[in-house]
């Protein structure tokens, strides 16, 4: 695998682009507490730019499966590497409209981009090194993400918020250049024969699948219990850092899950050797809940960091177990609008959750949320546990002969 150009191009790209991603959420962070005092409020501006996302999932399912990926992720680069000019807007004028359009704009690239980053991979590497090379991509991603708070951090006491976002535009751009030096192998084709079609091609084909391969229905239900917690983490970090009156542990917390969450990738191959993928998902899973409930003692440091330190290892070991069984289990010619609708699905949680953190924040606060998001998390994956042990989940080999 590490022969492999496209590997080294999805990883160096991926790190770079991190980079940008996680300074760039640093200044967001900045300029909400600056200009935005109520957490409600901050997650309706978040939450814009994720149902912006939501809408155009659907048209960004066909044409991943439709046209040439590598040409995606290039006008998604493009369109990222733009967005950013709303940010400056923003800076200059001190008006949140600007930010609205900056993650509307960052939204529908993301929209487009990820999920098309999903299908290529199956396409440079063998089966039986998507579980490595989906835990190498998401610990390249942590450690950008860890360093890229760690600068952001750094910055902010030295630079201007425009230093901080043009940094993140040149991450974007250098991410848009090296997409060109990817060679995938794939043949596009039109997934629409007909005019009669043309209007009923798209997520509704992902639903057959989904129902002939119960695992893929699971492994999206359990996605939900991880996503309780990130959905509003940032909020969370703002208010932890508000509670302990210390604008330091915000970068403590990232690195702190950063660190943890690539141990779990290091260690995820050698736990899942000959074992139960689905059992271990609930288990981290478990992990993950538990999390969540630790929160409840934010107001102490060393609380608070083993929260999102066991939040790490948990997301670090969950995630790309989760990926492999998607890649896997779904045919590749339905890879494009599958990994459009889960990142739908997604964002849709995201929604919610985040204006669930929101306004809990603002009238429950975070102690007494961690409670509920923690127990509903345990809830539901007892539930999930119980169904499992009473009906083992077997795979329908149907769909799996069709990719043969």
């Amino acid at each position: 695998m590490w022969k492999n150009r496209n590997v080294w191009i999805i990883l160096g790209g991926e790190f770079i682009a991190g980079l940008g991603l996680w300074i760039g959420i640093i200044g967001n962070l900045e300029f909400m507490q600056q200009y935005v005092p109520s957490d409600f409020h901050k997650s309706l501006i978040l939450f814009t730019g994720l149902l912006a996302g939501v809408l155009v999932g659907p048209l960004a399912g066909r044409m991943i499966d439709s046209y040439s990926k590598k040409k995606v992720l290039l006008y998604a680069g493009l369109g990222r590497t733009f967005s950013v000019c709303f940010m400056f807007l923003a800076i200059q004028y001190g008006e949140i409209m600007w930010m609205v359009m900056f993650m509307i704009a960052l939204q529908l690239s993301a929209a487009f981009y990820f999920p098309a980053l999903q299908s290529v991979i199956p396409l440079v590497v063998k089966d039986k090194q998507l579980l490595q090379m989906n835990g190498i991509h998401m610990n390249v991603s942590t450690v950008a993400r860890v360093l890229g708070t760690a600068v952001a951090g750094a910055m902010l006491v030295v630079m201007s918020l425009n230093s901080l976002y043009l940094f993140s535009m040149i991450a974007y751009a250098l991410l848009f250049l090296s997409t060109f030096l990817l060679t995938i192998e794939e043949e596009p084709k039109e997934i629409v024969v007909d005019k009669s079609s043309k209007k009923k091609s798209g997520f509704t084909d992902v639903l057959p699948i989904l129902k002939g391969l119960p695992i893929v229905m699971t492994v999206l239900v359990l996605t939900c219990v991880p996503l309780l917690f990130i959905g509003g983490i940032n909020l969370m970090v703002i208010n932890i850092s508000e509670i302990q009156n210390d604008p330091t542990i915000k970068g403590w917390l990232y690195a702190a899950e950063g660190i943890c969450f690539m141990l779990g990738t290091f260690l995820v191959k050698r736990i899942s050797e000959g074992r139960d993928e689905i059992k271990l998902m609930f288990f981290f899973a478990f992990i993950i809940a538990i999390s969540e409930l630790v929160l409840f003692f934010a107001d102490i440091k060393i609380m608070a960091l083993l929260s999102f330190g066991l939040l790490g290892i948990g997301l670090g070991c969950f995630f790309p177990i989760a990926a492999t069984i998607f890649q896997t289990k779904i045919p590749k010619e339905f890879h494009g609008r599958f990994f459009s609708f889960r990142n739908m699905l997604d964002r849709v949680l995201f929604q919610i959750v985040l204006l669930g953190t929101g306004l809990f924040l603002d009238t429950i606060g975070l102690q007494k949320m961690a409670l509920v998001f923690g127990s509903l998390s345990l809830l539901l994956v007892l539930v999930l546990t119980v169904k499992y042990t009473k009906t083992p989940i077997i795979e329908n080999t149907s769909i799996q002969s069709e990719r043969l």
